[in-house]
């Protein structure tokens, strides 16, 4: 059964202040599957409250302690996987496989996050006089407001949550109104682990109203950001208003570039797997396949062949490997973008418009014949559609790549070192993977450049966003 979701302050779970809620949709079905608690100013001055005086508590712990408390809830998730992951694929669409691997992921991430917490060490810098003690001190930032997006409800919030837990910060997480109920059993899971109350907020409501609220309030002292390039100026803009920390992960359009010394049926496998994965609403997702001229012909054919094999379906029944979108503003959008690039000449070889019935689903689309004034090749799809262009030279390809303001992920595949050095020297994006698709772990970096944000949610780089460095000099 689909849970009445509900807020969670200093330590209890209740409706908002005023009885408010919303409804959350099923986008397989259409239909209500229940609601969520819509909060207030009144729920927001509380949370703040909660995370103030959770701040202290929590930072008092020890770095050892926190770590056990930390893996307590990894385990937590892992035992309640198939729970977790059913509430997921109900509110968001996903295949029951993939909420599943979204599930056991986050596990790997928190124990990663907590092992990062004992290791955040300071250093004793050497002095000029004698008697002197330069001591370099890490300390949590302060209470931190988190902003999360649908499309990965528990792996956009475990990456935020993780990171200030483990640096001994407190935190107020918005979670999507749309996908409520999985980024609530993330906190659960915290909550019966043994945080303290106050340590961890858990709020939804109008994201403008809480935004603006929370960001500014002089108690919050980190911002963490995943959504779109637009969304994510106004409220980096904000942020710095207030001298507020910021951690920025937006929108992209991902180039992926193969040549033609690659192994092709490799490239297809992966990049269709990639491309489709959640729908194609993936920040990551390869958009813009850059393909050499001499083998884009049989790349395209064998593209198309397997995307034609992709089971488009209610996410929980057995055999869907590609579920519908978020919500039904998704599929008129698409058809819009899709006509733009017909009614120009692109090639529209499978899909391109919704399916008929109930939900909000598209289908697979695979386009050629594309032009830069198309608007599919400036705006970031984010959706089930794989644009074909054929490149020549090297530089041709490494300019479409970096022609865009975007610059998260990237792809590219070759057998040629000497390719894949200048590719590692010349694209701009945050994160470049090649001949596989190794973005997105627990230990590696996460964050893209440009327009597509600045900080990162992985590696040794996750933690240091939420750690103010103090300087101690004595003269004893």
């Amino acid at each position: 059964m689909y849970p009445e979701v509900q807020l969670y302050i200093d330590g209890q779970w209740r409706p908002s202040q005023d009885g408010r809620s919303l409804p959350v949709i099923d986008p397989a079905t259409g239909q209500t599957l229940g609601s969520v608690a819509h909060a207030g100013i009144a729920d927001l001055d509380q949370a703040l409250a909660a995370a103030d005086k959770g701040f202290k508590t929590w930072r008092a712990v020890s770095a050892f302690d926190r770590y056990k408390v930390m893996r307590k809830a990894a385990q937590l998730m892992r035992d309640r996987v198939e729970n977790i992951a059913t509430l997921m694929t109900q509110e968001q669409g996903k295949p029951l496989a993939e909420s599943r691997a979204e599930t056991l992921a986050a596990a790997d991430i928190i124990d990663w996050l907590a092992e990062e917490g004992r290791r955040s060490y300071g250093r004793i810098v050497p002095s000029r006089g004698q008697g002197i003690e330069q001591r370099v001190i890490a300390e949590p930032v302060g209470p931190v407001a988190a902003f999360t997006p649908w499309n990965f409800p528990i792996n956009q919030v475990v990456r935020k949550l993780s990171s200030a837990l483990a640096a001994g910060c407190s935190i107020i997480i918005k979670a999507p109104e749309e996908t409520p109920a999985s980024p609530a059993e993330l906190v659960r899971a915290f909550a019966d682990a043994g945080v303290p109350a106050g340590v961890i907020g858990l709020v939804y409501g109008d994201p403008a109203q809480v935004s603006s609220y929370l960001i500014p309030h002089p108690s919050i002292r980190k911002i963490t950001f995943t959504g779109s390039t637009p969304v994510g100026k106004q409220l980096a803009a904000l942020a710095g208003q207030h001298m507020k920390r910021a951690t920025m992960e937006l929108g992209g359009h991902a180039p992926a570039l193969v040549f033609d010394d690659a192994d092709l049926d490799k490239a297809v496998q992966l990049l269709v797997a990639s491309k489709f994965r959640n729908a194609g609403q993936v920040c990551v997702s390869p958009t813009r396949l850059l393909v050499q001229r001499s083998v884009f012909e049989p790349f395209l054919e064998r593209f198309v062949a397997q995307a034609k094999k992709i089971k488009v379906g209610n996410g929980l029944e057995e055999g869907t490997t590609m579920g519908p979108l978020a919500n039904d503003r998704r599929v008129p959008a698409l058809e819009s973008l899709v006509n733009d690039a017909r009614t120009h000449g692109a090639t529209v070889h499978i899909g391109g418009k919704g399916l008929a019935g109930p939900g909000y689903f598209f289908e697979p689309t695979v386009i050629s014949g594309l032009t830069r004034e198309m608007r599919l090749m400036n705006e970031e799809p984010f959706g089930p559609v794989a644009l074909i262009v054929p490149f020549d030279t090297l530089d041709e390809a490494i300019e479409e790549a970096n022609r865009l303001p975007f610059g998260l992920a990237s792809y590219a595949f070759t057998a040629s070192s000497k390719t894949a050095q200048a590719l590692s020297d010349r694209v701009e994006a945050g994160m470049l993977s090649i001949n596989h698709m190794g973005i997105g772990l627990p230990e590696i970096p996460f964050g893209g450049i440009k327009d597509s944000g600045y900080g990162s949610e992985g590696g040794t780089e996750a933690i240091e966003a939420y750690l103010n460095t103090k300087l101690v000099t004595h003269l004893g």
